[in-house]
């Protein structure tokens, strides 16, 4: 099954760099491959634990696909899961979490990114595999460059 993992330090906070994950319904805006996302549901589960139901559309040239996934969005943690719901995959689960770095002069943290996937049809593994990989090396930066543009660059 394919996974990526990647660990990145930025100049944000871990708190902002949560609430610019979780503002999900912007991706179309900057992350790489999302043609058009849509919040379905949306549920507060108490204690700043929030769930909800996304569609996304992702495409690149002719090929395009939606999914569903279940967003778990735990700001107490500074964590956040995403599970898959329905799609074009058999598996696919993504986690952030989000870690400040103490004792710094300007907030920093460490943001860590974890995806792994698998498509049902192997034809469009062959076809979208790769793109996909690239695409998840382009991720952790494209939030990054995000962050920059909206908290300003530190």
């Amino acid at each position: 099954m394919p996974t990526f993992r990647t660990t990145r330090r930025v100049k944000h906070s871990a708190a902002e760099m949560f609430d610019l994950v979780d503002d999900v319904e912007r991706y179309p805006s900057f992350v790489p491959l999302c043609k058009a996302l849509t919040v379905k549901q949306r549920l507060a589960r108490g204690e700043g634990v929030e769930t909800l139901v996304a569609e996304m559309e992702v495409g690149y040239r002719a090929i395009k696909e939606r999914f569903t996934s279940r967003v778990t969005l735990d700001r107490p943690h500074l964590k956040i899961l995403v599970e898959y719901v329905d799609g074009p995959f058999s598996h696919m689960e993504n986690v952030w979490a989000f870690h400040d770095e103490p004792e710094q002069k300007q907030p920093r943290c460490r943001v860590e990114f974890f995806i792994s996937y698998q498509f049902r049809s192997r034809m469009l593994a062959a076809l979208m595999g790769s793109m996909f990989d690239a695409a998840f090396r382009r991720f952790a930066a494209a939030f990054e460059a995000r962050a920059d543009l909206v908290y300003g660059a530190r």
